[in-house]
């Protein structure tokens, strides 16, 4: 790929483009629970739609971080045209946030529409904010996605160069996107957002702790999850995530890494898991967001040990919302910066 030297000026005309993706993307249920499976989310409404049928919807409901596959194929997208000087299996990402309008649900068909936010260089390094608006057939809003990625430039180890063009999976180019796929829109084309409240008012929950057994402080009960060697290379695959760090101990030895990291989003799909066992329904889950500040740590004979704990920050009594600060710890380590989560509470 065309490298960028370190004090190129940053490109910043981009911050504020606003792009339709002409393509859609049909949710399948079987994609549905093959990413349950990987983010190891149990909850029977994404498995069944008897179970789905009981939370008031048509169809087996996606985990809370399903929106990743969708959004992965939106930054290869972008990466593939305007974004062009930068290569998916070197982009680490900082920052994710979810706002679901309501659940992605097997049978939708999703549009989805793409903002550059903003553009700062720092050190080299470009961090790179963009916004992903997905809405149904009916134009309403299904899901606000907005991630932080961090793109690195100059030349680069000539060792991680070579790793990653023999390690990652080979791409035709038949395989990329056509450049027509993103179609440039004006800001006011781009579709409006309604408030999440607006979205969900009258809407049913069935969460399992009632918002009035809650108060600030709160502890959730404490979960430890794993990850083994088997449940990166699954993810990397489900979610299309090529960067070899979490699959090859050369790849994260010449990143600097002890071993095999697991992904940034697996980890928060893990999260995810801790909220709706909790819960008792994944789909009361309006909002998460999580800051990437550590990692998970894998080895190749043993799994790993992910530790999840949360307390109520703060609670709503006119919408019967609660605001949850999550923490998670590996090997004695903080993985999140920052883990936040907005729930309905019956």
């Amino acid at each position: 790929m065309p490298q960028l030297a370190p004090d190129a000026p940053a490109p910043t005309a981009l911050a504020g483009r606003h792009f339709r993706i002409r393509d859609h993307y049909d949710v399948g249920r079987e994609k549905i629970r093959e990413f349950a499976r990987a983010v190891q989310n149990a909850h029977p409404a994404h498995w069944y739609d008897a179970d789905a049928g009981k939370l008031g919807w048509d169809g087996i409901v996606a985990p809370p971080t399903f929106g990743s596959v969708i959004g992965m194929t939106i930054t290869q997208a972008l990466l593939d045209t305007v974004l062009s000087d930068y290569d998916l299996s070197q982009v680490l990402q900082t920052d994710q946030v979810f706002e679901a309008h309501r659940p992605i649900v097997a049978g939708d068909r999703l549009r989805s529409e793409a903002i550059i936010e903003s553009v700062r260089r720092v050190r080299g390094n470009d961090f790179i904010v963009v916004k992903a608006i997905l809405t149904d057939a009916s134009g309403a809003v299904v899901l606000v996605a907005t991630t932080s990625i961090v793109a690195r430039l100059g030349e680069g180890d000539p060792d991680i160069v070579r790793l990653v063009e023999g390690l990652v999976m080979r791409r035709r180019e038949e395989d990329r996107i056509d450049p027509d796929v993103l179609a440039p829109i004006t800001a006011e084309e781009a579709t409006p957002v309604p408030t999440l409240a607006e979205s969900w008012r009258g809407a049913p929950v069935h969460s399992e702790p009632s918002f009035d057994d809650l108060s600030v402080g709160y502890q959730l009960p404490a979960r430890t999850m794993q990850l083994s060697r088997g449940d990166l290379v699954n993810y990397a695959g489900v979610s299309g995530d090529p960067n070899p760090i979490h699959f090859s101990d050369r790849a994260a030895e010449l990143a600097g890494l002890p071993t095999v990291v697991a992904h940034g989003l697996l980890t928060m799909g893990l999260g995810g898991e801790f909220l709706s066992s909790w819960l008792g329904d994944p789909t009361a889950i309006e909002s998460y967001s999580v800051r990437l500040s550590g990692f998970v740590p894998v080895e190749p004979l043993s799994p790993a040990r992910i530790e999840f704990t949360g307390k109520v920050k703060s609670l709503d009594p006119e919408r019967r919302t609660a605001t949850i600060l999550l923490s998670g710890t590996s090997a004695g380590k903080k993985l999140f910066g920052r883990a936040i989560a907005q729930v309905r509470l019956s």
